[in-house]
């Protein structure tokens, strides 16, 4: 009987040991969660601090995001939009200080160059989803060691909105050179309508007006590639008409508008006191969105002779990056890939009304459509912005200073583009 009261207790025990083992290895596999319940390990939850210049991008950036996080829950991002001509200064300061974002919008061409040149950004060139993106979109994003260092946005073009109602009503019909558009804003000015909401407060503006009226006067990409071979310079002719041209401008801008914010300037093109107003077209969605009822077309560009195609500015507009410093690489770079990816492109396009840098990628918009396809058809580089960004300060910062000092008095046109000539020499010898 002891015999078997001992055999059964064996057995028990054995039994007992085969279930704690079974129990062990189970166990190792599960963890506690924050909430000290225990279930399947998970990953680690990583918040992504993302800056950008574009506060009026919010609620398509919390689309796109929300969309990352249906693959990727264990990564949030922060969105921190600062406004544009407050962002270098906010920037600089967030890297040197080294409390920077993780993920932050690169200005591009020279902008970007500077950023990564510094050491500050994690080169992209590894990354999935980058052959989605033309090369020569990437050279807006390069470092000066040829490396790729965020991944481009949108392709902005320049372009001339107008308010179809005003032109109906005055008879107008949608001038395709530049002499017709002369004729057009002589008819608003002795009709008592500001022909240009121009804006010349913040020099960049009056250089953006410059990139859309000029190239068909200086021969477009003829003229790029003379100038940037070193075959000719600013102080070409052609180039200076396109200085004459801003200046026979002036008297179709608003009284005192150098000293017009660009809001100020939106609200006259919005309340129909003036008839046209010129920017990039990522200001469609802006125009849209405050003036829903308002019905508005484009002038993407002036044919340099009657019949011929416009020539539509086009450039590269910021990109992202990933910092060098960031505590989450990884998290960062998949960021990255989702945007460079076709999903994020399509809901860029659709939500902003802008062009992505993405290959692939259909917009739906009939304005964004059109400006497109002209593009497509004959474009040429925003010159000033790719060309001309280098230097302290840079050639392009020069020029748009130097215009202000021609609306106000101090310089002829002559002397706008010895300016400008100069400090491009200066910034060639550096």
């Amino acid at each position: 009987m002891k015999v078997k009261q001992f055999l059964i207790w064996g057995v028990l025990l054995i039994l007992s040991l085969a279930i704690v083992g079974c129990s062990s290895k189970e166990t190792s596999k599960e963890e506690t969660n924050n909430e000290g319940k225990t279930g399947e390990k998970t990953a680690e939850k990583v918040e992504l601090t993302m800056y950008s210049w574009r506060p009026e991008d919010r609620d398509m950036y919390e689309k796109a995001i929300k969309k990352f996080q249906a693959k990727h829950p264990e990564i949030s991002i922060d969105f921190q939009p600062y406004e544009s001509t407050e962002y270098n200064t906010i920037l600089s300061n967030a890297l040197v200080s080294g409390d920077g974002p993780d993920i932050l919008q690169l200005r591009p061409y020279s902008g970007a160059k500077t950023i990564a040149d510094s050491n500050y950004l994690l080169p992209l060139d590894d990354l999935k989803e980058i052959g989605n993106i033309n090369q020569e979109y990437l050279e807006a994003a390069k470092g000066s060691d040829g490396k790729v260092y965020g991944v481009p946005l949108s392709l902005n073009s320049g372009v001339i909105f107008y308010n179809k109602e005003i032109f109906d009503k005055q008879g107008i019909k949608v001038p395709k050179t530049w002499d017709e558009f002369l004729a057009v804003c002589e008819k608003l000015k002795k009709n008592n309508i500001t022909p240009i909401a121009q804006s010349g407060r913040a020099a960049y503006l009056l250089s953006m007006t410059h990139a859309v009226i000029g190239p068909d006067a200086y021969g477009h990409n003829d003229f790029v590639d003379k100038v940037t071979s070193g075959n000719t310079n600013l102080k070409d002719p052609n180039f200076v008409e396109t200085v004459q041209r801003m200046k026979d401008l002036e008297k179709f801008f608003p009284k005192d508008f150098i000293a017009l914010e660009d809001n100020d300037a939106q609200t006259l093109f919005y309340t129909g006191q003036a008839a046209m107003y010129i920017n990039g077209d990522y200001r469609l969605a802006t125009i849209e969105g405050t003036a829903p009822d308002m019905k508005i077309g484009v002038i993407p560009g002036f044919a340099s002779k009657d019949g011929g195609e416009p020539v539509v500015t086009t450039w590269v507009d910021g990109s992202y990056a990933a910092a060098k410093n960031t505590k989450h690489p990884e998290q960062a770079k998949l960021f990255m890939e989702f945007l460079a990816s076709k999903d994020f492109g399509q809901i860029f396009t659709e939500e902003s009304n802008r062009l992505s840098a993405v290959n692939g990628v259909t917009p739906k918009h009939p304005i964004v459509k059109e400006i497109a396809a002209a593009a497509a058809k004959n474009s040429t580089p925003y010159l000033m912005l790719v060309h001309f960004g280098e230097g302290e300060p840079t050639t392009k910062t020069t020029f748009e200073n130097a215009l202000q000092g021609m609306y106000l008095g101090k310089l002829t046109v002559d002397g706008v583009v010895d300016e400008a000539q100069k400090n491009a020499e200066r910034a060639a010898k550096k």
